[in-house]
């Protein structure tokens, strides 16, 4: 990857550079990134994973170029070739070149009311460019995805799989797995019950980030200064990417929940998502997450790079179970 990476530099004739790499950046997606220090600027050169497609990846660049286009400064540009493709293919994989957006994920370092009304009205921004005129409306895909997601995860328990877990003082991540297995058993049924009815209920779709939270939310002090990672876009409901950004932010911090919320409606009016939706589709999301993690570890036999980021991760998502569960519903 490294020869790659400089054989798509010299495809974006810049003059001179140095490049850094960042590895996967604290991701687990398998993409990778290089900061390379141009002249008077900084760029994000990016190999995206292997199942990425041209034309998907065509569809996030002119999602991102039209929020560009409308003012949005905190969402990256995108550089073009001469030929005006704004990828190339190299070692079997895609590859782009975008802004370095200046700028810190530090929000759980200080996290205040006007912080997250920051981060809630720039992504209300982004859904008003991206709300054209005939958007299509239908169910959900978030809680189709969901209630598709907690099915698979009945059927995989009645079958008989129990995971099995590793000696805690040789794995960071098996204290972890130990604590949320019957927090699992406590939360899926619940959440099934609370999504069901909205299955068919129909509601504007448009172009959606899918995957807004704390470490793709850069900050310059309170002011949004780069909103990063656009690969996970796609058609869903924007109450979406609300309970994706607030859950990760303000968690179960009800006045900075509100302070968001609030935030975004000054923007979008009555494009509004509602509030008790938005929380369902946090809750659920949560739970899945927790379930996906010990099924990719402990089933599916995954390996990650950085085992300790993996128990950062799950133990996030853990500390809320846990709280949602309370000691009285837990199942072991």
């Amino acid at each position: 990857l490294e020869r790659a990476a400089d054989l798509v530099l010299a495809d974006f004739h810049l003059a001179s550079f140095t490049r850094h790499s960042l590895g996967n950046a604290g991701g687990f997606s398998g993409a990778r990134i290089w900061k390379v220090d141009a002249t008077n600027r900084s760029l994000c050169l990016k190999v995206w994973p292997s199942e990425l497609k041209q034309e998907r990846l065509a569809r996030v660049h002119s999602w991102m170029g039209d929020a560009r286009e409308a003012g949005l400064r905190f969402v990256p540009e995108v550089f073009r070739k001469a030929d005006g493709s704004s990828w190339r293919l190299e070692a079997g994989r895609l590859w782009d070149l975008t802004e370095w957006m200046p700028g810190t994920a530090n929000f759980h370092e200080n996290p205040s009311s006007a912080r997250i009304a920051a981060a809630c009205s720039a992504l209300a921004s982004l859904h008003e460019v991206w709300r054209r005129p005939g958007c299509q409306a239908g169910p959900c895909p978030a809680v189709l995805r969901r209630l598709a997601a907690l099915a698979e995860w009945r059927e995989l328990l009645q079958s008989g799989w129990r995971p099995t877990f590793g000696p805690e003082e040789l794995d960071p991540v098996a204290p972890l797995a130990n604590k949320a297995w019957p927090l699992i058993l406590a939360l899926t049924t619940e959440q099934e019950k609370m999504l069901e009815p909205y299955r068919n209920i129909h509601m504007r779709l448009q172009p959606c980030l899918s995957d807004i939270w704390h470490d793709h939310v850069l900050f310059t002090g309170d002011v949004i200064s780069g909103i990063i990672d656009y690969g996970s876009m796609r058609i869903d409901s924007p109450a979406t990417d609300l309970a994706r950004l607030l859950g990760s932010l303000a968690g179960d911090d009800e006045l900075l929940f509100q302070a968001g919320m609030n935030a975004y409606r000054s923007i979008c009016g009555p494009n509004t998502p509602d509030a008790e939706f938005v929380r369902i589709l946090d809750h659920s999301g949560t739970v899945i997450a927790v379930a996906q993690w010990l099924r990719w570890l402990y089933l599916d036999g995954r390996q990650f790079e950085d085992r300790n980021a993996v128990a950062r991760r799950l133990g996030n998502l853990v500390t809320r179970l846990e709280r949602w569960a309370g000691p009285d519903r837990l199942e072991v």
